[in-house]
């Protein structure tokens, strides 16, 4: 810990480097820069710079400069892996199935078409392995999705070897028949199939668990929440034996007379106090990069990003501040400056005809923050209305936003509102279990049939080729119940972030077809599978999914509020999201321009107030029928108090539009 660089900089012999962290903290500027570091110091090296975010940014980070004849640079397309899989093993999969069960091919092909493209992250693992096993890169660094994906990424080792369970199953009648008639047979094309497939994934969990040739870089913000979901990160990788030596601290406040960066400073002594306190962290190289004045893009820019890097040793992490027990400064009192701006051009709050609001952008620029103050807002001003505010992130937030603990259980916040973190994986687990256990009790009576009995079991196997998706979007048909009971008035749902929840969006169809030809299942075999309860809770999902459609087409009921921060990556997201808007027929009455610098006579306050007033001319022009509204960067307001503050002047009570201070 002591070295001046860290270790993922210099240890030549890793063949795996992954960046990953909450949304917004700068894992694809850490990313691309150690990828361009590494590539010149060992230009005899491969080098594969790649992304996995839904959301890729990497493009955007490089800014079409020219790079190292020795790097490459992938924005993995998952859905053009699906493709390629599909082109060279669907006719093996639908060989596989038709081996196993009673379904003839129009039902198997329908499974596979609509069970395939949930898979696209297997496919993008299959993929990262298969580079990893031909050596065609020495080096692969990783610029992964915002943490609730990026852990979806990590448990992928096991989700496919469920998905090979589910194949293998299918198979399992054959091969005993096979056995059975021609004794001595030999394993077939389709059993190497899975057998090639399953020793791929094996590479794969054994690399990401070797320290010699892989290693994790959590990127955070020395910010409550970055230090929240980051302290949950790490306990997952260490419950996954996943390498971490390395925690980078990203965009550390200057000391200096500025009161801004005063605020900003104060605020992040605090947290690396804790940082500096937890026994999670205690165990890796802490590593902090200043806040640059210029957003880190384009390779000069990524080139020297490391330069500034500076290793937080416990001892002086804090120094002189918490030298001998001393008080951290505390940040200033926002009412000792009543002339700083907190909102610029407020709008009026949102209609309460509307049902529906989602709030949604890139990872790390305050949705779920305004999401809580929105929600606390609409409670205030309607009291005898209710408001349910919930998150669909895998890594949920609104119990340090709130600093209320929230959880998959409805929890009052105050008068007029109530939060929920679903729980989609508990959800979908509660249907399988319900699921096979009414299968086996049918079946139970008809045991000693051998075909019946493999049936049965490739039956139960047939829920683990659902869109992954699946899960999702029933946890939020149970908020569709809730609203369909007439329990809450509006429903404000903090999204995960864009590549997550575009995916979300336009998972409903899907999910709406594979619901058809499952429920279709029960029709034309009802003879031999009777699974009536089953039966009733597809249909009742059916129709909240219906419900859900109609709602988020609905411009009358439905609203998306973009929230976006003033940079050039976030610029090009905040297209994807608003495109990915228009194709699902979604309102977009308002983008909400957040974490702004306000004005400062400070050279770096100045700077970043520069660089972010060109980016806000170019939302302007790109987006004029969407109200913009300018959300100053006011420390990190969390708890009741600081967001009803927030709500009060992100709102205005007419159409007038103003500059509202605390």
């Amino acid at each position: 810990m002591s070295a001046d660089r860290p270790s993922f900089l210099t240890e030549t012999s890793l063949q795996l480097l992954l960046f990953g962290g909450k949304g917004g903290v700068g894992k694809t500027s850490c990313a691309a820069a150690t990828a361009l570091r590494l590539a010149p110091h060992s230009p005899q090296r491969a080098i594969l710079l790649v992304s996995t975010d839904p959301a890729h940014s990497l493009a955007d980070s490089l800014a079409g400069s020219s790079l190292p004849a020795n790097l490459q640079v992938i924005e993995l397309d998952a859905q053009e892996c699906l493709a390629v899989f599909k082109r060279q093993h669907g006719a093996k999969l639908n060989e596989i199935a038709s081996r196993g069960t009673f379904l003839d091919q129009d039902d198997i092909s329908s499974f596979m078409d609509l069970s395939l493209p949930g898979l696209d992250e297997l496919m993008a693992s299959l993929e990262i392995s298969r580079w990893v096993e031909t050596r065609r890169y020495q080096t692969i660094v990783l610029d992964t999705a915002p943490t609730g994906h990026t852990l979806r990424l990590l448990a992928m080792p096991a989700l496919i070897r469920q998905w090979l369970q589910a194949l293998d199953a299918l198979l399992a009648k054959h091969r005993y028949m096979r056995g059975l008639y021609h004794a001595g047979a030999k394993p077939d094309e389709l059993d190497h199939f899975l057998k090639e497939l399953g020793r791929s994934v094996n590479q794969m969990e054994t690399l990401l668990r070797d320290a010699s040739r892989s290693r994790f870089v959590p990127v955070m913000l020395a910010e409550e929440m970055s230090f929240s979901e980051t302290r949950s990160l790490l306990d997952e990788l260490k419950r996954a034996q996943v390498p971490v030596t390395d925690l980078v601290i990203n965009r550390l406040y200057p000391e200096n007379e500025c009161v801004t960066c005063a605020e900003g400073r104060a605020l992040q002594l605090r947290v690396l106090r804790e940082i500096s306190e937890s026994r999670v962290f205690g165990h890796h190289a802490l590593w902090g990069v200043p806040l640059y004045p210029d957003e880190v893009r384009g390779t000069e820019a990524l080139a020297a990003f490391w330069e500034g890097i500076t290793s937080l040793l416990p001892a002086a992490l804090l120094a002189p501040a918490a030298q001998a027990g001393a008080e951290v400064p505390a940040p200033p009192e926002t009412s000792l400056m009543p002339t700083r701006p907190w909102v610029e051009a407020a709008v009026a709050p949102p209609s309460n005809q509307q049902t529906l609001l989602l709030f949604a952008g890139k990872g790390g620029v305050g949705k779920t923050t305004l999401a809580c103050a929105t929600s606390l807002r609409l409670a205030q001003d309607s009291p005898d209305s209710e408001v349910l505010l919930f998150s669909t992130d895998p890594a949920h937030s609104l119990s340090d936003c709130l600093g209320v603990p929230v959880g998959p259980q409805l929890k009052t916040i105050c008068p007029g509102l109530t939060a929920l973190e679903i729980d989609a994986a508990a959800e979908f687990a509660s249907f399988k279990r319900q699921y096979s256990e009414e299968l086996h009790l049918f079946l139970k009576s008809l045991l000693g049939n051998m075909d019946l009995a493999f049936d049965r079991e490739a039956m139960e196997r047939v829920i683990d080729l659902s869109p992954p998706g699946l899960d999702e979007v029933m946890a939020l048909t149970q908020v569709m119940d809730l609203l369909e009971q007439g329990r809450y008035r509006t429903l404000v749902l903090d999204a995960a972030p864009t590549g997550h929840l575009i995916r979300l969006l336009e998972m409903p169809e899907l999910i709406d077809r594979w619901l058809k030809v499952f429920f279709g299942l029960f029709l034309k075999y009802q003879r031999i599978f009777r699974l009536p309860k089953i039966a009733e809770r597809l249909v009742a999902t059916s129709k909240s999914l219906k419900r859900l459609r109609a709602l988020l087409t609905d411009p009358t009921q439905c609203a998306l509020y973009g929230v976006t921060i003033l940079t050039e990556m976030a610029f090009e997201e905040t297209k994807d999201l608003l495109a990915a808007g228009e194709r699902t027929q979604i309102n977009v009455p308002a983008l909400l321009l957040s974490l702004a610098t306000p004005p400062s006579g400070c050279p770096l306050c100045s700077a970043l107030e520069r660089r972010e007033a060109t980016i806000r001319q170019r939302f302007q022009g790109a987006f004029p029928n969407a109200a913009q509204v300018l959300v100053y960067r006011r420390g990190e307001p969390r708890g009741l108090t600081p967001l009803g503050g927030l709500a009060q002047a992100l709102y205005v009570t007419s159409t007038h539009q103003s500059t509202n201070h605390v």
